[in-house]
């Protein structure tokens, strides 16, 4: 995943900007990056924070990165933003993005001369293919709507002029660009909470495959937004912060409407709910809420230190690392029949983790309540995880071993609809492995009601496989 900011001032921009990138900071553990423009040019800084914060890593930098104008932005992968010199002239980009059809593209562009880099694991450095796709045409503004067009996958990105920040949803708002403004300045952020503590007001969410320059003063649309979307559920149910807000509808709030109708279909005989922090425990306050199920906290995430859960990517480290950050009070847990939620399943590696340390801590049953539907499909869109192959995801694992061979997508179809005998086989199929007393997966249609906009403006390929 990733996430960026930018902002355009009549005044120093660096603070505002060294703030509003770090509040991305629960998007992205890897690298991070800062780029200005000002009355000396262009100064960037990119950093990686696989073993430091955001705001420790780029300190001294900041006093040194003085301009009107900035972009920053966090990654998992890439290092970026990147600094390019074209006949566009010299600008600056930073992208939120999964391009599918990279190899592809690359070789369209390098046939016609264009040299590329390669990231150490052999990729290429998607942020440079953006900037080389915009600068097959013979202005920034088409340049940008080309890149969005052919890219397969998704991709939002920033730009950093001399004269401006160009902003550019991707062409299905698969992901998020949020504009804020103040007097004397305006920003740009892919999450809405980013520049709220920086005194901007929220201005309006750009469309899907919008594109817009501004600076301090005006914000100006260059290319109207189209009228379908997709934007990813998961933001709401995992990736989002819960101060942020997606179309108008705020992470934390969503939550709790989600484990509110998660509980109206249950039945669990449990003492109390708990939820796996952080995403988790707002779903489980939902259901506590609606249930009247006395909400618990049986263990705590010790947070001062530990990365996200899905990283590292060597799934060794990653084991371990779910293992030693959640704390278990015993207090809370012993003798106690607890209802457990978590925002999905992947592998389900961290869960089974979870459930076994809650017995060994003297939980009588732990019963599991995923706040969506079981993973069926890899991920097209967003970077879930590079490190996930489609066929490690327990439903799949499971779905793999009760079809004794090949799965065909129709197969599959059968096995996604809630009301089946083969998903019910499948759920029980996952409860055994993962040693739960009891499963329950939440309902895409439950879930999607939980988000509150419209079902067809919602992404839900990775539940159903369904563009």
């Amino acid at each position: 995943m990733g996430g960026f900011f930018g902002v355009a001032s009549k005044q120093n921009c660096n603070f505002d900007l060294f703030f509003g990138t770090d509040y991305h900071s629960h998007l992205g553990t890897r690298r991070a990056g800062m780029a200005v423009y000002g009355k000396d040019g262009f100064k960037k800084s990119i950093h990686s924070i696989e073993n430091t914060q955001f705001r420790t890593r780029f300190d001294k930098d900041i006093h040194e990165l003085n301009g009107n104008f900035g972009i920053g932005c966090i990654s998992d992968f890439e290092a970026q933003p990147i600094l390019v010199r074209s006949h566009h002239g010299t600008f600056a980009i930073t992208t939120v993005s999964k391009i599918n059809n990279a190899e592809e593209l690359a070789k369209e562009i390098v046939d016609k001369g264009t040299h590329f880099f390669e990231m150490s694991n052999g990729d290429i450095n998607s942020t440079e293919l953006v900037a080389a796709l915009i600068n097959q045409k013979p202005n920034l503004i088409e340049g940008i709507n080309y890149a969005l067009e052919v890219v397969d996958g998704s991709l939002s990105l920033m730009l950093l002029t001399p004269k401006g920040i160009y902003a550019a949803r991707d062409k299905m708002g698969r992901t998020p660009i949020i504009l804020g403004k103040k007097d004397g300045a305006r920003c740009a952020s892919f999450e809405s909470y980013a520049f709220m503590n920086l005194e901007y007001q929220y201005e309006r969410d750009l469309g899907p495959g919008e594109i817009v320059v501004f600076d301090e003063k005006n914000c100006k649309t260059l290319m109207a937004p189209g009228d379908k979307m997709k934007i990813c559920t998961f933001l709401w149910v995992y990736y989002g912060y819960p101060a942020a807000s997606y179309e108008g509808v705020n992470v934390e709030e969503m939550r709790y409407n989600c484990g509110k109708l998660l509980a109206r279909r249950d039945d669990a005989d449990v003492d109390v709910v708990a939820g796996v922090p952080d995403s988790g425990t707002a779903h489980a306050v939902g259901y506590a809420n609606e249930s009247g199920v006395p909400f618990s906290r049986p263990f705590i995430k010790y947070t001062p230190t530990w990365p996200r859960s899905f990283m590292p990517t060597i799934q060794t480290q990653r084991n371990l690392i779910a293992h030693m950050k959640l704390l278990p009070v015993h207090e809370l847990i012993k003798d106690k029949k607890l209802l457990l939620i978590d925002d999905s399943i992947v592998r389900g590696t961290q869960l089974r983790e979870t459930t076994e340390f809650l017995y060994e801590s003297g939980a009588k049953e732990v019963h599991i309540r995923p706040a969506c539907p079981p993973l069926l499909f890899g991920c097209k869109y967003l970077n879930f995880s590079r490190s996930t192959s489609e066929m490690e995801l327990i439903g799949r694992v499971v779905i793999a071993e009760l079809e004794g061979g090949e799965v065909t997508p129709e197969i599959l179809q059968e096995y996604a609809d809630p009301d089946s005998e083969k998903y019910a086989k499948m759920v029980e199929g996952i409860r055994q492995k993962l040693n739960f007393t009891s499963l329950r997966f939440h309902r895409l249609d439950d879930m999607l009601e939980s988000v509150g906009i419209p079902a067809d403006k919602l992404c839900t390929y990775c539940w159903n496989g369904k563009e």
